[in-house]
């Protein structure tokens, strides 16, 4: 029986990969993890499963920074909402990355590939693969303006310009600092990936703020915080229990 690790920090992506991964024969998934922290510390307390599924983006940053922390002595499969272009450019014949939404028989000849290799003496691949997707991240230029629809007429709208980001009944809108609202056509699963995280942060399933319009932080029941934003939204503003280390930690920068 193979042994696998899922690092997901949203719980519906991670729980649809369990479903799939358990679909593709005998498999135990050893645990599940959504922060880049607590894999850090698995790795050092637990023994290495058969294969790892690394979220790029998480919460407290980007997952490559785990191999600058601490052996990751398995190999690993990505997934990521990086355009497919770019993934395709960095693919070598070792493990797979995967594009979200995950397609179960990329899935599938994903999972296959690493069959083959881990029958093989090919190991140095995965460190191989490692060092790319960690050059292809530093190698990546993040989005500095946004092409925005008004009337019958476009407009740019710089990020330096932009207060945060929110979704609402299943639309996505902008709010730049001067508190004019923006439908745009992008999730926040898709912006997150897009955005330089120096600038901007995912503090809920709701929300993406700049650093700039935070304007006060307080502490809140259950564990959480509550944010004073400038323009100020109409609704609260919550950092999710789980996302307030991050969130911290991007601040304290």
């Amino acid at each position: 029986m193979k042994k696998v690790l899922i690092v997901e920090d949203e719980t519906p992506a991670a729980e649809r990969l369990k479903k799939l991964v358990l679909n593709l024969g005998e498999i135990e998934i050893v645990s599940r993890l959504d922060s880049i922290e607590d894999s850090v510390e698995w790795f050092k307390t637990n023994p290495a499963p058969d294969l790892a599924f690394f979220d790029i983006q998480l919460a407290d940053g980007k997952s490559f920074s785990i191999f600058d922390k601490v052996a990751v002595p398995c190999p690993v499969i990505f997934t990521t909402a990086f355009d497919e272009y770019a993934i395709q450019a960095f693919k070598v014949n070792s493990i797979d990355y995967l594009l979200k939404p995950i397609d179960e028989k990329e899935l599938t000849a994903a999972w296959n590939k690493f069959l083959t290799l881990s029958n093989s003496e090919n190991s140095d691949s995965y460190d191989e693969l490692n060092e790319q997707l960690k050059m292809l991240l530093k190698a990546k230029n993040f989005k500095s303006r946004f092409l925005i629809k008004s009337g019958e007429h476009f407009k740019f709208i710089n990020c330096e310009k932009i207060a945060y980001f929110f979704s609402d009944g299943g639309h996505t809108f902008l709010i730049d600092k001067d508190g004019k609202q923006h439908l745009l056509d992008e999730k926040l699963e898709s912006l997150e990936e897009q955005l330089d995280p120096e600038l901007f942060h995912r503090i809920s399933r709701k929300y993406i703020v700049s650093c700039d319009s935070i304007s006060k932080i307080s502490s809140y029941f259950n564990n959480r915080l509550i944010l004073e934003l400038n323009p100020s939204p109409a609704q609260e503003v919550i950092v999710s229990r789980e996302r307030v280390s991050q969130f911290k930690s991007w601040l304290d920068k």
